[in-house]
C-alpha cells in the first residue's frame, strides 16, 4: 500500500460522521464547489450547529457568515445558509435551511455568539426572524425603514427617501418623488447602427 493509498478525503470523512450522527435532522448532504452542504430541517438548525461545533471529529468551530436568499415563488421563500470553518481539518462546511416570513428559525448565537450581527443583517435586509436572539433589531437600516431592502418583491426606489431639513433642524421623512422620468432603451448598439438617427447626427448625411 502507498502513501496515496492511505490518504482520507476529508469531505468524504465529514459526510460519513454527518450521515451517522445526524441522520435525523439532515434532508441532503452535497458537495457544492469543494465544499460539504447540508441542508437541514429548520427545527434541528442548532442541534446540528452544536454537534459540528463540539465534536472532536469535526470542529467546527468558527462561524464566517450567515446570509439569506429570497425565492419569492416559493412556499418557503427564504434560505438561511450558514458558513463555517474548521481550523483543525482546514475545511469549511455550507448548512442551510428553509423558512418563510413567519416561521422563525432557533439562533445559533447560543453556540456562536458571533452569530448576533449576523442574523441582525438577516432580518433587517429579509425580514428572517430569529427567536432565542438576545437584541434582534435593525443594524443596517434605519428603525423606521419600511420593509426589507433585499426581498425580491422591494421596490428599487424604496418607499421613503430621508434628507436633513435646515428648517426643522431634523432628518425628515418624505415619500420618494421620482424627479427624472424613467427612460426608454432599445437596447440597440450604436457601434453597429440604429435604425433611427441619434441626437447630433442629423447633418450627418447631409
Amino acid at each position: 500500500m502507498t502513501e496515496a493509498d492511505t490518504i482520507i478525503d476529508p469531505l468524504a470523512a465529514i459526510s460519513d460522521i454527518v450521515s451517522s450522527e445526524l441522520a435525523g435532522s439532515i434532508d441532503q448532504i452535497s458537495d457544492s464547489y469543494g465544499e460539504l452542504t447540508l441542508s437541514v430541517k429548520r427545527d434541528s438548525i442548532v442541534s446540528v450547529l452544536r454537534f459540528l461545533h463540539d465534536d472532536n471529529r469535526t470542529q467546527f468551530i468558527s462561524i464566517i457568515d450567515i446570509c439569506g436568499v429570497d425565492y419569492p415563488g416559493d412556499k418557503e421563500r427564504f434560505e438561511v445558509v450558514y458558513h463555517l470553518l474548521s481550523p483543525k481539518l482546514n475545511q469549511r462546511i455550507r448548512v442551510k435551511l428553509r423558512t418563510d416570513a413567519e416561521a422563525p428559525v432557533q439562533s445559533a448565537t447560543p453556540v456562536f455568539p458571533g452569530a448576533d450581527w449576523f442574523e441582525r443583517e438577516a432580518y433587517d435586509m429579509y425580514g428572517i426572524l430569529f427567536t432565542g436572539h438576545p437584541d434582534l433589531r435593525r443594524i443596517l437600516t434605519d428603525y423606521g425603514f419600511d420593509g426589507h431592502p433585499m426581498r425580491k418583491d422591494f421596490p428599487l426606489t424604496g418607499y421613503v427617501e430621508v434628507r436633513y431639513d435646515d428648517e426643522q433642524k431634523r432628518v425628515v421623512y418624505e415619500p420618494v418623488e421620482l424627479r427624472q422620468e424613467f427612460r426608454d432603451f432599445d437596447y440597440e448598439s450604436p457601434w453597429e447602427g440604429t435604425d433611427y438617427v441619434l441626437p447630433g447626427d442629423e447633418k450627418a448625411g447631409a
